[in-house]
């Protein structure tokens, strides 16, 4: 199952590690900002039922939906037209791992548009997700085991993502 958020888009958000200021001279970030913290949410959840502490991202929730290199006067022009656009995207509900890292799977059409016409493959290399968070060299082994328990006992399933069209979808209105 799927739900729907809506976010805004962010071109060059602010560098916030010495990583970040490094590649700032040759790599474009774009990212699409929320307001619900729904990282922290997950990782409340993860944390009172397996124990398992997550570090916080540190740019908050959000999808950062371009990492790569790409002509700066490509860049500027879209985020010309695209910057503090508020859009829609889509989340799947099951928590996923690798062991060291958790995330949302996300899907977004108008993203996937985007990074297209600035001639980048409508999918990122990690693909599109939200981060809950990640685990450090003190936790990693207990991650590792929450996984396989997680996995064996189909608490997180293993199937591969599917196209957009193939989930049900929720959307939750507030009241006005």
């Amino acid at each position: 199952m799927l739900v729907k958020i809506k976010g805004k888009i962010e071109f060059s958000p602010e560098d916030v590690t010495k990583k970040h200021k490094n590649q700032s001279s040759w790599k474009r970030v774009a990212m699409i900002r929320t307001d619900c913290e729904l990282d922290r949410y997950y990782s409340w959840f993860i944390k009172k039922r397996f124990n398992l502490e997550l570090n916080r991202t540190l740019r908050g929730s959000h999808v950062t939906f371009i990492s790569d290199k790409l002509d700066k006067d490509v860049f500027d022009q879209a985020s010309a037209i695209f910057n503090k656009k508020e859009i829609d995207f889509y989340i799947d509900i099951e928590p996923r791992s690798n062991g060291q890292h958790w995330w949302l799977r996300v899907y977004c059409p108008e993203a996937e548009s985007i990074r297209e016409v600035m001639g980048l493959n409508r999918e990122p290399y990690f693909g599109l997700h939200l981060t809950l968070g990640y685990t450090n060299e003190k936790t990693i082994q207990h991650s590792e085991y929450i996984l396989r328990q997680c996995k064996k006992f189909e608490l997180i399933s293993n199937e591969p993502r599917k196209l957009l069209n193939e989930h049900e979808i929720k959307i939750f209105n507030s009241i006005q």
